[in-house]
Parts: C-alpha cells; sequence; structure tokens
C-alpha cells in the first residue's frame, strides 16, 4: 500500500492568527479541497462562511444541557435549534432550522412536535418561546391540535403527498433478518407503492402512521373505568386511543391533569412530575397505563382523558431499498423494540405494529421525507465510505442497489456491525454478491459479543485506519447512520484521530477538517 497523502498547509506562518486557530484553519481548509490542493498566496487568508448550520451545539450526540450552554447568546432561533439538536429527521413536519422560524414568527404554536429531543427539548422549547412577546399565550399554543389527517378522493400528483396528506400504500411482507438464537428481532419489512402516488430517492425515509397495541389500549380503558364503546365526537373511545393518543411517556399536563383529580401527598407528586421533577426516581419508566397504575382508582371523564394525551405521531424510517431496482418496491430495516420494566413487557409501538401487527396486503397511510442533506454523490467515480451499525445499515443497503445499478466505479466501503456474526449479520448473501461483482469494494465487520474483546465499528475503523484516511484524502464521501447519542459521536472521534494520525494534523486541524468535510457535504449523517 503506498503512503497515505498529506496535504500542505494552507495558511502561512505570518498570517495574523495564534498557533491554535492556524491549526484549525489548516484543518479546516485541507477537509473542504481535498483531493485537490489549492495554493494560498502569502498573506491571504480566505474568509469562512458566516453562516453557523456546523456549530458544534448542533450536534445531537452532545447532551442538551451542553448544547444550550455552547448556545449562549446565541439569537433565539438559534438556541432553539440547538434544543433540537438539528437532526432534521422531519418527524416534526419541518426542518430543525423551519421548525424554529415558524415558532419565532407565530406561524406554529405547537411547541412538543420534535420527537426525537421527548420532554427535554419540549420542555426548552417552552422556555424559550417564553421570551417571545407572543400575542398567544404558550399555555393556549400548547393547545394547539395537530392538523387533520386528510386524503383525496382522486390520486394527487408525485410529490404532492406527505405528513399532513399521506398517500395509501399496502404491506407485503416481512421476514426476520436475525437467526433464531439472536436477542434480537430485526426485520426486513416490504411495501407496494403501486397507485400509490409516492416515488423516492436513496437518503429518503418512510413516515409511518402505526397504532396502539390494542391490549395496551384495552388496558388503559379498563384502569380509568370507562366503556370501550363510549362516544366522542362520534368515534369510540378504544378507537380513538388506538389510532390518534400517544400512550408512550405522558405529556406534562397529563400529570398537571391528574393533580386535579387526587390530593395531599399524591397530588403533590402529580405537580412535580407536571414540572419534570422525579419524586420517585421512576419518571423515566412511566408510559401512560404505568401513570395511571402510580395513581390509582381515578376515573376520568373519558372526553378530558384523551384531552390530556399527546397525539401519535408518524414514525420515520430510513428507506433501505433503492427505486432503481424497482419503483414499485420500498423496503425498511426495523428493530422490533421489546423491554421489560416491572412485571410488564413494553412494546415499540411502531416497531411491534410493523413486526407483528400487520398482514399482507394491508393498507396503511405514509408519506416520503425527503432526506437533508443525505445523498450520494453527484459523480459515481467518488468513492464513498459507510458507517452503519445495526438497522444503520438500512440506507448503505440502498446507496448501494443505487450504486450497482448505475455500475458506478468510484469505490464504496461499508462499516457494519452487530452482536453476532452468526445470528446478527443483515443480507450477508446480498452484500457477498455485491462483494463478488465489485459494487462493494470492501466490507469490514465488527461482533460485540463474538469472542473476549467488544469490537465495535469505531474499533474496526482504527484497526483499518491507514487505508481509511487513504480513501478520506483522495475525495471519499464519509456517512454515518444510527445512534446519535453514542455510536455517531464514537465514529467521528475516531476519524479525527485517524486524520490526526495519518495526516500528520494536530487533534485542532483533524476536527476542523471533519467540519469542512460537513461543510462540503461529504460527511453526512442519518441519526437518531
Amino acid at each position: 500500500m503506498s503512503n497515505p497523502p498529506t496535504i500542505p498547509p494552507l495558511i502561512p506562518e505570518n498570517a495574523p492568527f495564534s498557533e491554535e486557530q492556524r491549526a484549525w484553519l489548516n484543518g479546516f481548509f485541507a477537509g473542504l479541497l481535498a483531493p485537490e490542493t489549492l495554493a494560498v498566496q502569502e498573506g491571504q487568508v480566505p474568509v469562512l462562511d458566516a453562516n453557523d448550520g456546523e456549530a458544534p451545539w448542533h450536534d445531537p450526540a452532545m447532551p442538551l444541557e451542553e448544547r444550550m450552554k455552547l448556545a449562549e447568546g446565541k439569537p433565539l432561533r438559534r438556541r432553539m435549534m440547538a434544543a433540537m439538536a438539528q437532526q432534521d429527521c422531519g418527524q416534526c413536519g419541518y426542518d430543525c432550522e423551519s421548525y424554529a422560524d415558524a415558532i419565532i414568527n407565530h406561524k406554529e404554536g405547537r411547541l412538543n412536535l420534535c420527537v426525537p429531543g421527548e420532554k427535554p427539548t419540549f420542555r426548552m422549547v417552552k422556555l424559550l418561546a417564553e421570551e417571545m412577546n407572543a400575542e398567544q399565550p404558550v399555555a393556549e399554543a400548547l393547545a394547539v391540535p395537530l392538523p387533520a389527517v386528510t386524503e383525496s378522493s382522486e390520486p394527487l400528483p408525485p410529490g404532492t403527498y406527505g405528513r399532513a396528506a399521506p398517500a395509501t400504500i399496502s404491506f407485503s411482507s416481512r421476514r426476520r433478518l436475525n437467526k433464531e438464537d439472536s436477542e434480537k428481532a430485526t426485520y426486513h419489512i416490504e411495501f407496494d407503492l403501486t397507485d400509490s402516488g409516492l416515488s423516492y430517492s436513496v437518503g429518503d425515509s418512510l413516515g409511518v402512521f402505526p397504532q396502539n397495541d390494542p391490549h395496551l389500549v384495552d388496558a388503559v380503558i379498563k384502569t380509568i373505568g370507562a366503556e370501550p364503546k363510549v362516544l366522542i365526537g362520534g368515534r369510540t373511545l378504544r378507537d380513538i386511543l388506538i389510532n390518534d393518543l400517544s400512550l408512550g411517556s405522558p405529556p406534562d399536563r397529563f400529570f398537571e391533569f391528574i393533580s386535579f383529580m387526587t390530593g395531599g401527598e399524591r397530588r403533590q407528586k402529580a405537580k412535580l412530575l407536571s414540572i419534570g421533577e422525579d419524586p420517585d426516581g421512576d419518571a423515566a419508566t412511566l408510559d401512560v397505563l404505568a401513570a395511571l397504575e402510580k395513581f390509582p382508582r381515578l376515573r376520568p371523564d373519558p372526553e378530558a382523558f384523551i384531552e390530556a394525551l399527546d397525539p401519535l405521531q408518524p414514525r420515520l424510517y430510513s428507506i433501505s431499498s433503492s427505486p432503481k431496482v424497482n419503483p414499485k418496491h420500498l423496503s425498511l430495516t426495523v428493530d422490533h423494540v421489546r423491554y421489560v420494566i416491572g412485571d410488564r413487557i413494553r412494546r415499540g409501538v411502531a416497531s411491534s405494529w410493523l413486526g407483528e401487527a400487520l398482514s399482507p396486503h394491508t393498507k396503511l397511510k405514509a408519506y416520503i421525507q425527503k432526506a437533508h442533506n443525505f445523498a450520494l454523490p453527484e459523480s459515481n467515480d467518488v468513492p464513498i465510505i459507510m458507517v452503519g451499525p445495526g438497522t444503520g445499515v438500512a440506507p448503505f443497503r440502498a446507496f448501494l442497489q443505487e450504486r450497482r445499478a448505475m455500475k458506478a466505479g468510484g469505490g464504496a466501503w461499508l462499516f457494519f456491525g452487530h452482536q453476532r456474526r452468526a445470528a446478527d449479520f443483515f443480507y450477508e448473501e446480498e452484500f457477498s454478491g455485491m462483494l463478488k461483482d465489485g459494487s462493494l469494494s470492501k466490507l469490514s465487520l465488527a461482533w460485540s459479543r463474538d469472542g473476549d474483546t467488544k469490537t465495535y465499528v469505531q474499533d474496526k475503523m482504527r484497526m483499518e485506519s491507514e487505508d481509511l484516511y487513504d480513501w478520506i484524502a483522495r475525495g471519499a464521501h464519509f456517512y454515518v447512520c444510527g445512534d446519535a447519542k453514542r455510536m455517531a459521536g464514537d465514529v467521528e472521534r475516531a476519524l479525527a484521530e485517524i486524520i490526526a494520525k495519518h495526516g500528520d494534523y494536530t487533534e485542532i486541524s483533524a476536527k476542523a477538517f471533519i467540519v469542512s468535510m460537513k461543510k462540503a457535504g461529504r460527511y453526512q449523517t442519518d441519526v437518531y
């Protein structure tokens, strides 16, 4: 293997910067310009774009408290984006910037739409909204209902369907990707888009409108002592709870609602829970049923009860197929979420619905969420590096199918990891075929439960660091998909170490190199 190329410093030593600033700028421009190194005349220092879109306080892997500290002194809309972490997942119906703008401009009164951020983000956005001199009080804004889900009797032109006007697609099939002895249950799920009006590109996500588990709904109704068939607005209570309302983590107003129905110590606990306190150390484990069991013998009016709950939000999943293989076919790669708290099995709403409840040919409402800055390079000659452990491999299967169909020659390298090779190697035969025909150049595997040493994708990156840096220096685009809280940050740190080691950069300039890659669209993430 030839020595990996290094990029010479671009900021002259007599430029008016400290050594630390010069190191950062050298790394930034090296990452921005690689693989082409542009000469900078002595005394000429390029001016950085004032756009703060790559600011570190937008990092979804960073704890909320740290993001807000770094965002101190920024404009209100930027602090809102820091609270949202700028994941741009689209589940709110916006991207983070347009959602913040809509709130600031009083065009959006719902402050609790940031699904990944959950309660902490909602509370922070609420605090920030209180800084505004809004004509409508925040308390009233919280009560603004979600827009009704509508459908047209006539098919709409492709591209006009969305979160508020979903299309109808058909569930085709599911198959388990893990072997029987795996600790996980992950499914490859296929849909038929025929006559749906939907079209998509690789990198996009599918939004689906799930239903709650009917057994959980029945348990909730029994606990509040209501009749399942009681009518509210012409629909039964059971139907509304199955299709419209979240039975996961209760909103603050739910505990406020409970506080009005009880007294004494129980009332004080409910009030504390309504402001984010955790009097018994169990707040993180409470779903709606567990909250009702915590305050037993409540008999709320059914209509008042449902008004205290949040709407059931659509769920987004990265698409794991390419339309170039079959434009009327779409697939997802979905982990079935299940865990035990106390004596009850908790189930992920959408993953259980997709993984267990749907039967072939069932119609469901769905929409395409277009990708924000997560797409293949325009040129098929540009190499790509993809890091996607677990279900994070989903969009990269789509990328590889696309590049194979386009006969791309730029090279593709996939890092995939899971628990055990024998049980959890998703799409093994398919990826092996791609290795044979050259559409996949390299496949690096990491297994955390095989052997005495846990190996993760970032560890494999370090093991193959010289080759990895060679790809980066030649202009490869780098992609990460998966867990935002740990994996994404670990991968970025590993890449910075590799750039520093093989590119002869300081730690500061290596980090700046990555910042510039992001700004140039060479480092893209789909994290959640």
